[in-house]
């Protein structure tokens, strides 16, 4: 869509400071949106499997083929394993839910301003354009007097 160009003292006017969405978007966080933030950002990270995958195969090897007297959790059933790893399934699920939502938020902030300046950075070229034109006239009549001169 081709809008009519402004002025220079229009786009000066109509010019908006840039702002830093993630600033903005971190600010307006309660400390609790804060932490499902954290717990999301921190349990997609390759070192959180690796601490869930280490525990895992250190309880399972311990109660397979640990010390009879020493072992825990019988094998095949490993209920206690069974019990806590869900529980903590359980509690991060949700966490993990509203953290997701925070992120998709912030998405749109971002694709929000991003469409702004880019809406902001159409209307200035479109100025320049027409200045430029402008002077390509100015440019073309002055070389024509210039000629007629002669």
């Amino acid at each position: 869509m081709i809008h009519a160009p402004l002025s220079v003292n229009q786009l000066r006017e109509k010019r908006r400071p840039v702002r830093n969405v993630n600033i903005e978007h971190w600010e307006r966080l309660s400390v609790l949106e804060r932490v499902a933030l954290t717990v999301t950002e921190t349990i997609g990270t390759m070192g959180f499997f690796l601490i869930v995958f280490v525990w895992t195969l250190g309880w399972l090897l311990w109660n397979v083929s640990g010390p009879a007297e020493m072992r825990f959790d019988p094998f095949p059933a490993f209920v206690l394993w069974l019990f806590i790893s869900n529980m903590i399934q359980l509690m991060l699920l949700p966490l993990i839910m509203v953290g997701q939502n925070l992120q998709g938020k912030h998405a749109e902030a971002r694709a929000e301003a991003d469409f702004e300046v880019n809406v902001q950075a159409e209307e200035e070229i479109e100025t320049i354009l027409q200045h430029l034109e402008n002077q390509n006239d100015l440019i073309l009549k002055i070389l024509n007097t210039l000629e007629e001169r002669k």
